[in-house]
């Protein structure tokens, strides 16, 4: 006998294939990949819709950039005085030994010198010598004046008597009472003392100005071998090496017997009224690098400041030394030599393009940006060319100018887009 389907039958049989047709499409639906928004691509170029309040916007704007650089630097005192010895010598006596408290004035060590010593007494002896010969000129001088003297007297003397004889032929070869042979004769021994007189006045002028320069040549000689002396005793006090200052002597290499080369170092005095710190930066920060730039440095869990006072241009093993003092109170408790680490602020002297440094220096490397157009209300993806960079900002060369709006916040969600559209 056949057994009938119901009614009710085919719609159970219709509901169970639907829902089985549901799962195999739900499950085809699950196993495609997860679709993220992106840019559009019906328009070109491609866009993207973002929310302003999800974006950080900052403006390029021109200023000094300023790189923070950590350095080693050694306390030292805040003046050394170096010994070097003016002369050479062996050395003769140490007064002082090293790390001794020393005042200005204070005698260190003796040098000896023999070939300085014999240089003085050869000059001496030579000083002796020219004054004696300017005391025997000036001598010579005053008999020759006497002797001048007495020779124009002679002179004046015979031309009196010969004016008076003159006078009294001519009255007298008026009234001819003399031949005038006599009286021209008269006349004529007359006018050749006269003639004499006047010569041997020029020539005494001649000769007196002569014997003067003769004394001032001496004279002068005499000032030169009087300072060449003094510059020879002014060595031979240099052989003994004094303190220049008062302060602690921290280092002496000199030994008894030891022999000393003009020049060489013989120690070093420091003077302890404050400490500054000593240090080496590497060589291409050397440009900038300038007096005045401030630093800090933690010390016993305080903070501290100095800022950089001496730059010294030498550069050795790739690095150069500057001097930096303390701005306000040193740190109890330093010693010579101590090490510190401080951080110092380099701010170039030239103005440059910067912007605030964001997420966006991880999403496109700082090669591309997206800079807001004039309306405000998009923005559009730049190729840029960057420079140095901190912590807080980045140095812009090239693909943005002076006061222009970029997206710095992250651009991981709309990073292949030409174009966002802000609202």
């Amino acid at each position: 006998m056949k057994r009938t389907i119901g009614p009710g039958r085919p719609s159970l049989l219709a509901g169970a294939t639907g829902a089985a047709f549901f799962l195999v499409v739900a499950a085809s639906v699950a196993s495609l990949p997860l679709l993220l928004p992106s840019c559009r691509k019906s328009s070109s170029p491609s866009t993207h819709t973002v929310k302003r309040d999800r974006i950080l916007i900052s403006t390029i704007k021109r200023g000094h950039f300023k790189e923070a650089i950590t350095v080693t630097g050694k306390i030292l005192p805040i003046n050394i005085v170096y010994l070097d010895a003016l002369e050479g010598g062996r050395v003769d006596k140490v007064f002082v030994e090293a790390g001794s408290m020393v005042k200005q004035g204070d005698q260190i060590l003796q040098l000896t010198n023999t070939n300085l010593l014999m240089d003085m007494m050869f000059r001496e002896s030579e000083l002796f010598q020219q004054s004696n010969n300017l005391r025997n000129t000036r001598l010579s001088m005053e008999q020759f004046k006497l002797q001048l003297n007495q020779q124009l007297t002679d002179i004046e003397n015979k031309l009196q008597q010969q004016r008076r004889v003159y006078e009294r032929y001519k009255e007298l070869e008026k009234d001819s009472l003399i031949s005038r042979h006599e009286f021209e004769l008269a006349k004529d021994q007359f006018e050749y003392l006269v003639k004499q007189k006047d010569l041997t006045v020029e020539s005494q002028k001649s000769e007196l100005k002569f014997r003067q320069a003769q004394i001032e040549a001496l004279e002068e000689s005499l000032e030169r071998m009087q300072a060449n002396l003094d510059i020879v005793k002014q060595r031979q006090d240099n052989l003994t090496v004094v303190a220049p200052v008062s302060g602690q002597l921290t280092s002496l290499v000199a030994s008894m017997g030891e022999s000393i080369s003009p020049g060489a170092r013989l120690g070093q005095i420091d003077q302890w009224d404050g400490f500054k710190v000593r240090a080496a930066i590497d060589e291409r920060f050397i440009a900038q690098v300038k007096p005045k730039d401030a630093g800090e440095f933690d010390f016993a869990g305080k903070m501290y400041k100095v800022d950089v006072k001496k730059i010294y241009p030498e550069v050795r093993d790739e690095k150069f030394e500057v001097d930096l003092e303390f701005l306000g109170e040193s740190p109890p408790g330093l010693k010579r030599g101590q090490t510190l680490r401080i951080r110092l602020d380099l701010v170039d002297a030239n103005e440059s393009l910067l912007l605030a440094k964001g997420g966006f220096v991880r999403s496109s490397g700082a090669r591309w940006i997206y800079v807001l157009d004039e309306s405000g209300k998009g923005a559009d993806r730049r190729k840029i060319q960057t420079g140095r960079q901190n912590s807080q900002v980045i140095e812009v060369l090239e693909g943005a100018g002076d006061g222009e709006e970029v997206i710095v916040s992250s651009y991981e969600s709309f990073k292949n887009c030409d174009r966002l559209v802000l609202r």
